[in-house]
């Protein structure tokens, strides 16, 4: 008998109707055998509305408190599908992170995960029970509950998979797969039958809301096949695996999450950048010159960040900007692709911050946020060009 992990994001789990068809789908790949462990989301929008609540008591909240706090959407999402699955008559169980034996360090808002003790949720396998945990949580060594950071509970399910040597790891959401661009903004993106484990890396990193990135590089380091599929049909779905379809271009994405920050007339620049780190804020570029410092960070890490500028002399601008990055192993070795990005982007290329070539990736960074028009002519004229 295999044993699977099914992951299941917050819309999938967002109300009671979608709960029936969560269940559905699990109790269906129960009968085909499978001892079943499920990871669930919080529902819905409930963490953003839990940290829209709590900066409305502190712009800077206490990151362990933040942690508790948020864990509890978790809780919700997965108790719920335990009440509902015991009632179609299965036995099922809901753990939290501690309690399925999550240890995590103490990085709280983005921990690591160090170890999973896997002894409680093997001894509900064995006694029939669906295991359902609460994804995105675990717990430190002095017991504060800890959380893995935004799109953490996809890390959790492969994490799980490895520590039990699962067959398969299953990544449900409201997509149906990865796609060459965001099928919701382009609508001749095509859906990949697989893809490796390093271009999935590199389109998580770049914003790409498919995988968290971390738990691509679980899967790779551990060589556990994630499936990425839908909750809401049958259509089969993208493996993310070692072996790829030998497909040059694999997604092109836009990234409008991103802000560029510049300090002038400073000359501490290493100094902040060890600050920064520590606040647990992920830097993307950062580069210093003649008294310039320039760096990228996610827009959610705003506040923290202009917390921690306060006290520091110089003329500061922070912005919101646009990053489009094009994915595909071996991409650098075609000048062509380089030309219809160049040619595509001349009425805008005023607009081009920076453009950045790697083996596996072109990042094209804007000055500001650029309309989605843009991606889409790109992806386009790419799509023709491989084709």
């Amino acid at each position: 008998m295999d044993t699977i992990v099914l992951k299941f994001g917050g819309s999938s789990v967002s109300d009671n109707i979608n709960l029936n068809i969560v269940a559905n789908k699990i109790i269906e790949l129960k009968n085909e055998g499978n001892n079943i462990i499920c990871v669930v989301s919080a529902q819905g929008k409930t963490t953003d509305n839990l940290i829209k609540e709590a900066k409305e008591l502190s712009a800077v909240p206490n990151e362990r408190e933040m942690d508790a706090l948020l864990s509890t959407g978790e809780q919700v999402s997965a108790s719920k599908l335990a009440i509902l699955l015991t009632m179609l008559g299965h036995k099922a169980v809901s753990l939290t992170g501690w309690q399925a034996g999550i240890l995590t360090n103490s990085d709280y808002q983005s921990s690591k995960i160090i170890n999973i003790d896997t002894t409680r949720i093997n001894n509900e396998l064995k006694k029939g029970n669906i295991v359902i945990v609460t994804g995105f949580q675990g717990i430190d060594e002095k017991q504060n509950i800890t959380t893995l950071g935004r799109g953490g509970s996809d890390t959790t399910a492969v994490a799980i998979a490895a520590a039990i040597h699962a067959a398969h790891c299953y990544i449900f959401s409201d997509v149906d797969g990865v796609y060459t661009a965001d099928p919701r903004e382009v609508k001749l993106a095509h859906k990949l039958n697989s893809i490796s484990y390093e271009e999935m890396s590199y389109i998580s990193g770049e914003g790409a809301k498919v995988l968290h990135d971390r738990c691509v590089e679980l899967a790779e380091k551990y060589n556990m096949p994630i499936i990425a599929a839908c909750t809401f049909n049958k259509n089969k779905g993208t493996e993310i695996c070692e072996n790829m379809e030998q497909t040059l271009i694999k997604s092109i994405i836009k990234n409008d999450n991103i802000l560029i920050v510049e300090i002038e007339n400073y000359d501490k620049p290493y100094e902040l950048l060890e600050k920064i780190v520590k606040n647990n804020i992920k830097v993307g570029k950062f580069s210093f010159e003649d008294k310039k410092l320039i760096f990228t960070i996610t827009k959610e890490n705003r506040a923290k960040l202009e917390k921690m500028l306060d006290k520091i002399s110089g003329n500061i601008s922070i912005k919101s900007v646009t990053k489009i990055s094009i994915v595909g192993s071996g991409i650098s070795n075609h000048l062509e692709i380089l030309n219809i990005i160049n040619k595509n982007f001349e009425v805008i290329k005023d607009d081009i911050y920076e453009f950045d070539v790697s083996a596996c990736k072109i990042s094209i960074l804007f000055n500001k946020i650029i309309e989605t028009k843009y991606l889409n002519e790109l992806h386009n004229a790419l799509i023709d060009y491989i084709n």
